[in-house]
């Protein structure tokens, strides 16, 4: 079943305020989202760019995805297990990527009428049209992203190869004031999030992405631009379908979701998740793989410790690929007859273990180990 979900926005209830499935479900979203805005959101809502999906399939082709002048990063020999069944693969294909939408309806929006305006607290206010984002240097990163309301052990996140340019070249030549703390992000339909300018500017890898896993971004992914921030929860960064960019300070201004409870600032945290086995189902004696994912984005995973009833064991990693996309575990049980429990702990490489406390989404990210239940005849 298709979510009415962005990276990031949680269909699960804030702690005050908003109910965001029912704001997403209900009749009058797209009037909440320009409410939301403000003087912003009126500003796009006034400019706002519609087009027929007819139009925007002739325009996918503009988008240049690999070739020349693209920066390829080459995958790293044995970053990707393929031969445990179940297991995550290493890309999620774009047909089951997750999605945090916050419309009914998934914007149409051609490369011709797309721009993005840079402006607010900045020495030289800039707006690029799409023509001109496509001349600038091209890389391709594995950058995985997650919704803050992924619960412990769900599927609200996913890695994709995504093809763009660096974000924080085109914020230097806006020239960004040193006061300046967020960046507020607002889409084409007027909804904003609000990013600290800090970790887009200290040299991880954020980017105005173009593509996703070798093909122009999906419409339901932000065609034709989407932002993609290294390490932080989607509802403060993953911003598609993006046309403007407010520099100012955080006493300034609050985001959307900010009114409702949730943080100001959202780190990504270390945690991981068993794919393999699940729960509810009987295992045979022997050698049984117990196998998932690990993520620390922009820390990167260190070490994955598979527990069974209490006792701790080091799990394989496949091969490190960029710190900021998940790693692949496995270990091999000799389970026995009985019922068993099964958890799973990341430590990542700032010698970080993810803490055993758990807690539920609101309002910066669960924490706790995944655990199931195995029984074995």
């Amino acid at each position: 079943m298709t979510r009415l979900d962005t990276p990031g926005m949680t269909p699960q209830a804030p702690p005050r305020g908003t109910n965001r499935r029912k704001f997403i479900l209900a009749g009058g979203a797209a009037a909440g989202l320009a409410a939301a805005a403000g003087v912003g959101g009126q500003y796009l809502q006034d400019k706002r760019f519609t087009s027929h999906a007819a139009a925007v399939k002739t325009a996918a082709p503009e988008v240049k995805i690999g070739g020349p002048g693209v920066k390829e990063q080459p995958l790293p020999k044995g970053a990707e297990i393929t031969d445990v069944p179940n297991l995550t693969t290493f890309y999620t294909p774009n047909s089951t990527f997750y999605r945090v939408d916050t419309s009914l309806t998934v914007p149409k929006v051609t490369t011709e009428a797309w721009e993005l305006r840079i402006h607010g607290m900045v020495d030289n206010p800039i707006s690029i049209s799409f023509a001109d984002l496509i001349k600038r240097p091209m890389i391709e990163r594995d950058i995985t992203i997650t919704c803050v309301s992924e619960s412990i052990g769900g599927g609200l996140m996913g890695n994709a190869r995504w093809q763009g340019t660096l974000l924080a070249p085109l914020l230097r030549e806006a020239g960004v004031h040193a006061g300046a703390t967020q960046i507020v992000m607002r889409d084409v339909q007027g909804m904003n999030l609000g990013v600290a300018t800090e970790p887009v500017m200290d040299g991880r890898d954020s980017l105005l992405a173009i593509g996703m896993n070798g093909v122009p971004l999906p419409a339901e992914h932000g065609f034709p631009v989407r932002v993609i921030i290294p390490g932080i929860y989607g509802f403060v960064s993953a911003c598609k379908w993006v046309v403007d960019m407010e520099l100012t300070t955080f006493d300034a201004f609050d985001a959307y979701w900010v009114h409702r409870g949730w943080s100001k600032q959202a780190p990504i945290k270390t945690e991981s998740r068993i794919d393999t086995p699940r729960d509810a189902g009987n295992l045979t004696a022997g050698t049984v793989m117990i196998a998932g994912v690990a993520w620390a984005q922009h820390r990167g995973i260190e070490k994955v410790e598979v527990g069974v009833d209490g006792t701790w064991n080091e799990a394989t990693l496949a091969s490190q690929d960029t710190i900021d996309a998940w790693r692949q575990y496995y270990y091999p049980w000799q389970a026995t007859a009985g019922k068993h429990t099964i958890q799973v702990r990341a430590t990542d490489k700032t010698g970080y273990t993810q803490t055993a406390t758990k807690h539920h989404t609101s309002p910066n990210g669960a924490t706790g180990y995944h655990t199931i239940q195995a029984t074995v005849a």
